[in-house]
């Protein structure tokens, strides 16, 4: 297992700087995303010659990428399809979900050419709300063979390119927890290129043990955000979990925070993921509101270095 940063609380400074800093603080991969909002990849221009810059650029830090990620425009290809995502793309339903399939195949495609073999990415979802029967009962149900219908041929895309589509468990996506999850792999016939993300803070937010996910589904995780979230009790008792306004809201009755800050069983969950065979990139996702963005990440290696695991599982010996 090794140590990674996603690319995003690096932001503010420019892209050779992020990488410089990305190195000097010990981390040995980067996840780069290619979403058209980020200010680090332009997907079209790397794709047009700009592959191998890119490899050079993380070769000379002795850095690899991790993954790259596509969360914005992966959420167009199942909605909403409202205003609620016109800032990513405005546009029809059709139009919006084309931009999705079009972006996501091309993210697999960079992936391929910088040998990177997974794109971590949302698929949105028509109406979350569905979750809760009322007043459509069968409202979930009824929006799976349009996740089936719009994911297969972009999952046959990844696999002619050797890539996995990693997705991220998350409110307002198709699959959102671990039945969900089980679902999606099931309705596109257990699709070798489909994986997960495992964001054991997203999990925590839906109610889920994150350990749990990782033990029945580990052999399909491809990347993972290592992410903490802490139930606040003090404001859960007012908000919930499922508060509305911005993350950083000091009432929140869950928060993000720094691993090793929150409630994720670490120890547990890093066994679990080893006895899968998991032995890729646990990449650093700061959204941690109490923290700064250096210090953030120095807690953060500081805490998880000593917990990743190297060896392959032995035969017993005693």
């Amino acid at each position: 297992m090794q140590l990674g940063v996603c690319a995003q609380v690096l932001y503010a400074m420019p892209f050779e700087t992020a990488l410089d800093t990305a190195a000097a603080e010990g981390f040995a991969a980067i996840e780069l995303p290619v979403d058209s909002s980020n200010p680090f990849i332009d997907l079209d221009a790397a794709l047009d010659g700009g592959a191998d810059a890119l490899l050079s650029a993380l070769d000379r830090r002795g850095l690899r990428c991790s993954a790259l990620s596509n969360h914005q425009e992966g959420q167009l290809l199942l909605g909403p399809h409202g205003e609620d995502t016109d800032v990513i793309w405005p546009g029809s339903a059709e139009a919006k979900a084309a931009r999705a399939a079009d972006r996501l195949v091309r993210s697999a495609e960079l992936a391929r050419r910088m040998g990177v073999t997974t794109v971590i990415a949302f698929t949105g979802c028509r109406e979350w709300a569905r979750w809760f029967p009322w007043p459509l009962a069968d409202g979930w149900e009824r929006m799976q063979g349009e996740f089936r219908d719009r994911l297969r041929p972009i999952l046959d895309e990844y696999a002619c390119r050797g890539v996995r589509l990693a997705l991220e468990c998350h409110p307002k996506q198709f699959a959102y927890n671990l039945e969900t999850a089980r679902l999606a792999w099931e309705l596109v016939d257990r699709h070798d290129a489909l994986a997960f993300n495992l964001d054991p803070a997203n999990l925590l937010l839906a109610g889920m043990d994150p350990v749990v996910f990782a033990a029945e589904l580990g052999s399909r995780v491809a990347h993972v955000h290592a992410k903490d979230g802490e139930r606040v009790q003090h404001h859960v008792e007012r908000s919930g979990l499922l508060a509305h306004g911005p993350w950083d809201r000091p009432g929140r009755g869950f928060r993000f925070r720094i691993p090793g800050w929150g409630d994720v069983p670490w120890r547990r969950l890093i066994t679990e993921l080893h006895l899968a065979g998991f032995d890729g990139v646990l990449s650093v996702e700061h959204e941690d509101p109490t923290m700064g963005r250096l210090e953030g990440l120095r807690q953060a290696r500081r805490y998880l270095e000593p917990l990743l695991l190297h060896d392959r599982q032995e035969a017993r010996w005693w």
